[in-house]
C-alpha cells in the first residue's frame, strides 16, 4: 500500500522482507558449514582403502613394522586369499561332487585335450608336481573316472584316460561351475572384470617366462 506521494506508507513490509532475505541467506551459509563439516567429520575412503582381511593383515604389519613395503603383500595376498575361498566355497558345483579343483584340473586336462596322458604330462598340464598327480590319480581311479594303461614299449611309462563315468561327470558339471564363477564375479561390472583379466594375464605371462620376468 502507498501513500498518495507514492511513498511507501509503512516501512515495515520492506523492513520485514529484506529482514527474511538476511535469515535465508544466514541458513543457507549455515547449511553450507554443516554439509562441509560433515564432509570432513565423515570423509570418503580414499580409493586404494579396503576392508578385507588382507588390509587387516597389512595394517598389522605396518604396525609392527612401519616402514615395510607392503604392497606386494597386498597383490599376492589378495588373489591367494580369493584362490582359498573358491575352492572352499561349499556351494560351488565342484565341491558338491566332491571334487577339489586339482582334481577337476586333472579331469578337464584329459577332456580338453581329447586323447591319453602320461602323469608327467599331467602334471605339466595342471601346473602340479608328480607326487600330487600321483595321488589324485589313484583316488580318481578309485572313483572309476580314470583308468590306466601300461605302455607296450616301456612298462614304466602309465597312459591315462577319462572313464565313460569321468567324461560324463565333466561334461555335466563344467557348465555349471562356469555358471557358478560367473555369478561370484558379478559383483564387478564388465569393464572391470576385462581389466582384471587383461592384468592377470599379463602377471602370469611374466611369471611363466614368456614377458622378461626377471630370475627370483
Amino acid at each position: 500500500m502507498t501513500a498518495s506521494n507514492g511513498r511507501p506508507a509503512s516501512g515495515t513490509a520492506a523492513n520485514g522482507n529484506a529482514a527474511d532475505a538476511r535469515r535465508d541467506a544466514g541458513r543457507a551459509r549455515s547449511g553450507a558449514r554443516t554439509s562441509r563439516a560433515a564432509g570432513r567429520a565423515e570423509p570418503q575412503a580414499p580409493s586404494g582403502a579396503r576392508t578385507d582381511t588382507v588390509a587387516q593383515v597389512v595394517r598389522q604389519w605396518r604396525a609392527v613394522h612401519p616402514g615395510l613395503d607392503t604392497a606386494p603383500m597386498e597383490i599376492i595376498g589378495r588373489i591367494n586369499r580369493c584362490a582359498a575361498l573358491l575352492q572352499q566355497a561349499e556351494d560351488a558345483p565342484l565341491r558338491q561332487a566332491g571334487l577339489s579343483r586339482p582334481e577337476f584340473d586333472l579331469l578337464g586336462a584329459l577332456r580338453r585335450t581329447g586323447h591319453e596322458l602320461t602323469p608327467s604330462e599331467l602334471a605339466r598340464e595342471t601346473f602340479s608336481s608328480g607326487a600330487a598327480v600321483t595321488k589324485r590319480l589313484k583316488q580318481l581311479s578309485e572313483r572309476g573316472l580314470v583308468e590306466r594303461r601300461g605302455d607296450t614299449r616301456d612298462r614304466r611309462v602309465a597312459h591315462v584316460r577319462l572313464t565313460d563315468a569321468g567324461r560324463e561327470l565333466v561334461d555335466g558339471i563344467l557348465p555349471e561351475q562356469l555358471a557358478y564363477e560367473r555369478t561370484v564375479l558379478s559383483v564387478l561390472d564388465g569393464e572391470d572384470r576385462g581389466d582384471l583379466t587383461a592384468l592377470l594375464g599379463e602377471l602370469l605371462a611374466r611369471l611363466e617366462g614368456r614377458g622378461g620376468m626377471p630370475r627370483i
